[in-house]
């Protein structure tokens, strides 16, 4: 039986370090459930390291948490990749960090906590997580299939860091699987004014780096399950599956 399920895709967590010290996993979760979310994605710039605390606290509260990463291209473009499970994350991650150059200054770009699903700090990463990667899109797009997960062009109708603002269109052999639109624009009036993007599925997510931003905007599907599997049929208009709104 397919049901409707509310979903904030992009969410960063404190080892971002563009995101705010209350993003740790634990909080991430409980504002998900106060914001009534059934199902949420944790994609930090270039790593995945606080994926998997956050997918044990998610089965705690009852709600499901997809692993995912933020990489930004050699073309500076953004792209939010989700994944199965928290494995192939790591397994995606370890293909970037040989990509990534350069450490992180805390003091001019900021901390990159990682942490656990009890709000214990673990440790920094030294990486200089803000940083483009010397991945082309196509590079990533391929790796991230090739494990069994998607692709979606991070906020299309921002101006920097989008497919559309560094780039100016959409090539055609990039294999996205949606396109993201961000909360400062209505999908509506993206599809209109966005050039390219009429022609792929289109969400909406929060970008959240902050805990009040989790859930400001969100996508509905209509899915069997909250799980990855179920969204590449929502995606791809399959079985019954779909995006709402």
């Amino acid at each position: 039986m397919l049901k409707l399920i509310k979903a904030d895709l992009h969410i960063h967590s404190c080892l971002s370090p563009c995101s705010d010290w209350d993003m740790s996993p634990k909080k991430i979760v409980q504002r998900s459930v106060e914001q009534q979310l059934d199902l949420i994605a944790i994609c930090d710039h270039n790593t995945a390291e606080n994926v998997a605390a956050t997918m044990r606290e998610g089965d705690h509260q009852g709600i499901v948490v997809l692993p995912g990463m933020e990489i930004c291209s050699r073309e500076e473009v953004h792209m939010v990749t989700l994944f199965k499970n928290a494995e192939d994350a790591m397994e995606m991650q370890h293909f970037i960090y040989k990509h990534l150059s350069g450490n992180n200054q805390p003091e001019v770009f900021g901390h990159q906590v990682i942490a656990d699903e009890h709000d214990q700090v673990l440790g920094e990463n030294p990486r200089l997580l803000i940083g483009a990667t010397g991945l082309s899109l196509m590079n990533i797009v391929k790796k991230t299939h090739d494990l069994g997960g998607i692709s979606i062009s991070s906020h299309v109708d921002r101006p920097s860091y989008s497919l559309i603002g560094q780039l100016g269109f959409i090539p055609e052999d990039l294999q996205l699987d949606a396109v993201e639109v961000s909360f400062r624009m209505p999908l509506e009036k993206a599809r209109i004014e966005v050039p390219g993007i009429e022609d792929y599925p289109c969400i909406t997510s929060s970008d959240a780096h902050f805990l009040h931003d989790i859930g400001k905007v969100w996508t509905e599907f209509m899915l069997g399950a909250p799980s990855l599997e179920e969204l590449i049929l929502a995606l791809a208009g399959k079985n019954g599956r779909h995006i709402v709104n």
